[in-house]
């Protein structure tokens, strides 16, 4: 008889590994697509957030769930980049106000496209499966859409990821 060494096959794992090893590896195609432009995961959606208008880090914090320390580190990295400002606010000037510049503005117009990151990953899938997995992947994360503040465990993400709370609608075209 024999004894199977090792993890178990990539076609035995849980739900949730399969997730987990996924997200990672679509992680890492969109922070390569975004590294062109000084960007990753975690700034881009910061970049969208100012640009309708300024914002506290605590607001973006918020918005991005994270906590207000790893939303400092990101906003510190786009203040290196020339992407945002970040000054004290007019009226309490114990806060910081997060805007966006020009140069950032530009980065996003330049960046923002998923397809490239998406390609890479899903590009083996045909279009009927990749919206398949979108519609499957939307219905899993639908619950923090509704209730954006009852995340695992209670509490916001204490990661050094940005990624907005909101599920956004799905866009025709974009698998």
């Amino acid at each position: 008889m024999s004894v199977q060494q090792g993890p178990p096959p990539a076609d035995h794992w849980p739900v949730g590994r399969m997730l987990s090893a996924a997200a990672r590896r679509i992680e890492r195609a969109w922070d390569a697509h975004l590294a062109s432009w000084d960007l990753n995961h975690a700034s881009l959606p910061v970049l969208v957030h100012v640009t309708a208008s300024p914002m506290s880090q605590r607001e973006l914090a918020d918005a991005c769930g994270v906590t207000e320390q790893t939303m400092s580190r990101v906003v510190t990295r786009l203040v290196r980049t020339g992407y945002v400002t970040r000054g004290p606010h007019a009226e309490d000037r114990r806060r910081h106000v997060v805007a966006i510049t020009p140069a950032g503005a530009a980065a996003l117009r330049a960046c923002a496209d998923p397809g490239p990151a998406q390609e890479s990953v899903l590009g083996h899938l045909p279009p009927e499966r990749r919206a398949l997995l979108d519609d499957l992947l939307r219905e899993v994360v639908a619950p923090w859409d509704v209730l954006p503040d009852q995340r695992p465990g209670g509490r916001p993400a204490d990661d050094d990821t940005a990624d907005a709370t909101r599920v956004p609608p799905r866009r025709e075209g974009i698998a």
